[in-house]
């Protein structure tokens, strides 16, 4: 694993997220929604007045966690980066959005979020959301990982079928 990739990945994915965090209040005018990723967040460690703290620092570390998993696995991915990263980010919806029927029953402040379940505009909102956080992590993770800096997958000793390349296999004599 190349450290630079992955920490260029992280900061990529942490501006992505503050991106994310800093629009909210304009999309929650757009959708009619009062739906917000760091209150959940923030509410879910703490009940008092520092959750707005607590929360953006546990979005910029998702974002930054995903930023370094996206880098490192960005060169294996065909397409454009912007493919990628928007691909990347809506499959992060879809995976996680049917998980809001649980925010809704069991988080500590449920009671002072807006339900998720079967919520429409919440729904298009996060989709929005994650829509804008693909597109600034590969921008910005593309300009960070110039792919002239590191080592082409070429010389990656694998074959398309996963079982390596016969020249880099060690025979014991039976």
């Amino acid at each position: 694993m190349e450290l630079r990739r992955t920490l260029n990945g992280a900061l990529a994915g942490a501006t992505a997220a503050a991106v994310w965090a800093v629009q909210q209040p304009l999309d929650k005018r757009v959708f009619g929604s009062r739906y917000d990723d760091v209150e959940i967040l923030g509410k879910l460690v703490t009940r008092g007045p520092a959750w707005p703290a607590a929360g953006l620092g546990l979005h910029l570390a998702n974002g930054a966690a995903f930023g370094a998993v996206y880098a490192l696995a960005r060169p294996l991915v065909p397409g454009p980066p912007l493919a990628a990263g928007v691909s990347a980010a809506m499959a992060e919806h879809a995976g996680l959005w049917p998980l809001g029927p649980l925010v809704d029953r069991h988080h500590p402040a449920r009671s002072e979020l807006v339900p998720l379940g079967g919520n429409r505009r919440a729904f298009a909102q996060a989709a929005w959301r994650h829509l804008l956080f693909g597109f600034v992590l590969a921008e910005l993770e593309r300009r960070l990982n110039d792919v002239g800096e590191f080592e082409p997958l070429e010389q990656v000793p694998i074959t398309s079928n996963g079982h390596g390349n016969i020249e880099h296999a060690a025979v014991g004599a039976s």
